[in-house]
C-alpha cells in the first residue's frame, strides 16, 4: 500500500513518535512524505520515506493528484486545530473522491493502520491493478 505520512509544525513530532511506535506495521508498505517531514521520520524510525522535494503546498498538490489517479491508498496528516490551514482541502477532496482513507488526528491514524494490517484495505490494491 502507498501511504502518506504529513503533519503540520507542531505535530511533526507525534507523527515521528507514531511511526517508532509502528514501525513493523508501516515498514511493509511505500511510504510518501513531504522532504522536511521524510527526514524527520526517517532519522527517528528508519523507516524508508519517498520524500517530495517541494513545498508543503506544492506536495499537497502532487499528492492530490495521485490521489485523483488512485496512487495512494491512506493518508494520514495529522493536523494542528489551532492552524486549520485550508491547504489541504484539494488532497481530502481527491481522497473523498476516490474513497481514499484519511486520517486527521492520531486516534483515527491508529485505527487506519490497525486496519491496514489486518488487511481491511486490501480492496484497494485491486483500484489501483
Amino acid at each position: 500500500m502507498n501511504i502518506v505520512l504529513l503533519a503540520d509544525n507542531r505535530k511533526t513530532d507525534l507523527l515521528a513518535n507514531f511511526c517508532v511506535a509502528y514501525r513493523k506495521i508501516l515498514g511493509k508498505h511505500t511510504l510518501i512524505s513531504a522532504l522536511n517531514t521524510g527526514k524527520i521520520i526517517k532519522n527517528s524510525s528508519g523507516l524508508e520515506v519517498t520524500s517530495l522535494p517541494t513545498e508543503i503546498r506544492g506536495t499537497i498538490e502532487q499528492l492530490a493528484s495521485r490521489a485523483l489517479y488512485n496512487e495512494i491508498d491512506a493518508v494520514i496528516f495529522l493536523r494542528d486545530p489551532e492552524r486549520m490551514d485550508p491547504a489541504p482541502n484539494s488532497l481530502l477532496r481527491a481522497c473523498d473522491i476516490n474513497t481514499i482513507p484519511f486520517a486527521t488526528n492520531i486516534a483515527t491514524a491508529e485505527i487506519l493502520v490497525l486496519a491496514i494490517d489486518r488487511g481491511d484495505l486490501e480492496w484497494r490494491e485491486l483500484i489501483r491493478s
